[in-house]
C-alpha cells in the first residue's frame, strides 16, 4: 500500500527589489529584520494564501494534508485474475465487475446479466444457493457506556462500569452445537463500495468482516455490516518486514517505535469508528517480531476491552486478550480452485482439532468461493462460527 502525500507550501523571503534609493532600502532592510514586524507579515502573508486558496477551491481544508492510498502491494498475488487491481480501487468508475456483468447487490447480487447481442450465461454455483438467513441484526453501535471521546472527537472504547467489554458486547452471539467450527474473516473491507457491499449482503452473518481504518465513511459499512448480522473488526497497519518500501499508512504501527509513539497511533485508529469487537492485522511481519511493540499493542487492548484476531503472523504470540490466529490464508493464491483447497484443508483442520480460521482479502473471487462453500457446511457435519467464538485468553 503506497501513501503519497501533499503538503502545505512553503513560503520564501521575497527578495527585495531592484533600484529605489539607498535610504529608502536601508529603512526597508531595518524594518524587516524587526522580529514583530517580520513576524506579522508572515501572519498575514499566510493568512491571505488561505484565504485565497478557500475562494479558489470553496474548501476551507484545501491546504490540509491529503493522504492517498494506492493497493499496490496487498499480499500475494500468484495466478491473479485480470482487473483484481481495479475491484480494490476506490474509484467507482474504474471498479472491475464483481463477477461477470453487473450486480444488482440490493436486489440478486448474483443474477446472470445478458452480454451485449447475447444472452444471459448462468454463474456456476450460485444460481441454486439457497438464500442467506439473515436473522437478527447486531445492536447499533455505540452501546452506551463503552466508548469515550478520542482524538478529534471521535469514540474510543473504554471498558464500561459494570466490566462490560466491547469484545464481548459486539461479537456476534454464537451457540455451539457439538460439530466442530470453522470461521473465516474477511479483511480490506471499506476501500472498494462494490467489494464491501457484496460481502456485506451475500455472505452468511457467521463470516467476521474486517475494516480498513482509512475507509471513507466507515461508520457506516460497521453499521450496515452489524445490521446484516456480521461482527466487525478493525485492521491495524503494522511494519512489514519491506517497510518504507511497502507503507500500510500514516498510521503504521512501528516496531522501533516509542510505547506512547505506539499508543498515540493506536488511539487514532481506535476513534475512527465503534462497533468492532477487536482489532486485526494488517501486515505487520517485523512488528508481531518485536517483545516491546507486541507488549505494548497488547496492554492498549486489555485496557480498551478488545480482542486481538490476526491472519497466522502473530499466531506465537498470546497475550491477556482474547485472540485468535487465522491457521491459514486461504487466497494466498487467486484462483477458484486454490481457494476451494484452502477452504477443505480448513475443515479437515475443524475436524481434527474441533476449530479452524481462515482469513482472506477482499478479493471479488474469494468472497464468491466463500459463499459457495458456507452454504454447504451444515451438510458436511461442521459448524459455521463468527471469529469472536474462536478467541481465546
Amino acid at each position: 500500500m503506497a501513501v503519497t502525500f501533499s503538503r502545505k507550501p512553503a513560503y520564501a523571503a521575497a527578495a527585495p527589489a531592484e533600484g529605489g534609493s539607498g535610504d529608502l532600502r536601508a529603512k526597508l532592510m531595518a524594518a524587516l529584520s524587526n522580529p514583530y514586524i517580520g513576524a506579522s507579515g508572515a501572519a498575514l502573508l499566510f493568512l491571505t494564501s488561505l484565504a485565497t486558496l478557500v475562494l479558489i477551491t470553496s474548501d476551507p481544508h484545501a491546504g490540509a494534508p491529503v493522504i492517498r492510498l494506492e493497493l499496490t502491494k496487498i499480499g500475494a498475488t500468484k495466478n491473479a485474475p485480470d482487473g483484481w487491481r481495479e475491484a480494490l480501487s476506490g474509484d467507482p468508475a474504474h471498479e472491475a465487475d464483481f463477477v461477470p456483468g453487473q450486480l444488482g447487490l440490493s436486489r440478486d447480487p448474483f443474477a446472470p446479466v445478458a452480454p451485449e447481442g447475447g444472452e444471459a450465461t448462468p454463474i456456476e454455483g450460485l444460481q441454486n444457493l439457497p438464500p442467506i438467513p439473515q436473522g437478527p441484526g447486531l445492536a447499533q453501535a455505540p452501546i452506551a457506556g463503552l466508548t469515550a471521546p478520542g482524538p478529534g472527537g471521535g469514540p474510543l472504547p473504554i471498558i464500561g462500569a459494570d466490566g462490560r467489554t466491547a469484545a464481548e458486547a459486539y461479537a456476534r452471539p454464537f451457540t455451539p452445537n457439538g460439530r466442530p467450527k470453522v470461521s473465516v474473516v474477511i479483511g480490506g473491507l471499506g476501500l472498494n463500495a462494490q467489494t464491501t457491499r457484496a460481502a456485506i449482503e451475500t455472505l452468511p452473518g457467521e463470516i467476521t468482516l474486517s475494516f480498513a481504518p482509512y475507509a471513507e465513511g466507515l461508520q457506516g459499512w460497521i453499521d450496515l455490516a452489524r445490521a446484516h448480522g456480521h461482527e466487525v473488526l478493525l485492521e491495524t497497519p503494522m511494519e512489514p518486514a519491506d517497510y518504507p518500501a511497502n507503507d500500510p499508512g500514516p498510521y503504521t504501527l512501528i516496531a522501533a517505535n516509542r510505547p506512547e509513539d505506539t499508543v498515540r497511533k493506536l488511539e487514532w485508529l481506535m476513534s475512527r469508528a465503534s462497533g468492532y469487537f477487536g482489532l486485526s492485522n494488517y501486515l505487520g511481519a517485523r512488528f508481531v517480531e518485536s517483545d516491546q511493540a507486541m507488549t505494548t499493542f497488547n496492554a492498549v487492548l486489555k485496557a480498551r476491552g478488545l480482542a486481538f484476531v490476526d491472519d497466522g503472523l502473530a499466531s506465537r504470540r498470546g497475550g491477556p486478550i482474547p485472540r485468535a490466529s487465522a491457521d491459514r490464508v486461504i487466497d494466498d493464491e487467486l484462483s477458484a480452485g486454490a481457494i476451494d483447497a484452502q477452504l477443505r484443508a480448513l475443515e479437515n483442520g475443524a475436524a481434527g482439532r474441533g476449530q479452524s480460521l481462515g482469513s482472506g482479502f477482499a478479493y471479488p473471487v474469494t468472497i464468491t468461493q466463500v459463499r459457495i462453500w458456507s452454504a454447504g457446511l451444515q451438510a458436511r457435519g461442521l459448524q459455521l462460527a463468527p471469529a469472536s467464538a474462536l478467541a481465546h485468553r
